[in-house]
């Protein structure tokens, strides 16, 4: 199930961004496999994916060269007690290999701060693994700024 959602961002001159649909699925999920340098479960992917694509305060874009799909952007909004107000956290940004270093990732991220505007987000927040240095350096160098630790534990049965 497709969302109607009132949100427009304008695309890259040198390429487009468009919003994901169910058909994006296969494509996404290699994406965010290679994004975790693992296989994930491809049934309990497509569960969660088409589930999210139905929720209005998900946004789930796609970055597109040559009409290839190159990259993926995933940006939840949730209300927070503690900013008192709306809040982006995007939870996955990937472009491929052969694309990076392109500006894909910046537009990306253009589209979603777009988005974010229109929303009324008091922040945009991102989390990254220790070990992606590189990326780190790239939220920084988009403004972002490091001021909190993530925790995670585990809860798996």
């Amino acid at each position: 199930m497709q969302k109607d959602n009132p949100v427009h961002f304008t695309p890259p001159a040198d390429g487009s961004i468009r919003r994901a649909t169910l058909a994006d699925a296969s494509i996404i999920f290699q994406f965010i496999c290679d994004l975790e340098n693992q296989t994930l479960d491809s049934a309990l992917f497509l569960a969660v994916f088409e589930r999210n694509l139905a929720n209005p305060q998900i946004h789930y874009l796609i970055a597109v060269q040559a009409d290839e799909p190159v990259g993926f952007v995933s940006c939840h909004i949730q209300y927070l007690l503690h900013h008192t107000g709306k809040v982006g956290e995007i939870q996955e940004l990937y472009v491929h290999p052969n694309w990076r270093k392109q500006r894909i990732g910046q537009q990306l991220l253009d589209a979603v701060a777009q988005i974010g505007t229109e929303e009324g987000l008091v922040n945009l927040e991102v989390t990254t693994n220790q070990k992606r240095v590189d990326t780190l350096r790239f939220y920084e160098r988009e403004s972002f700024l490091c001021t909190h630790y993530k925790l995670v534990k585990s809860v798996s049965f």
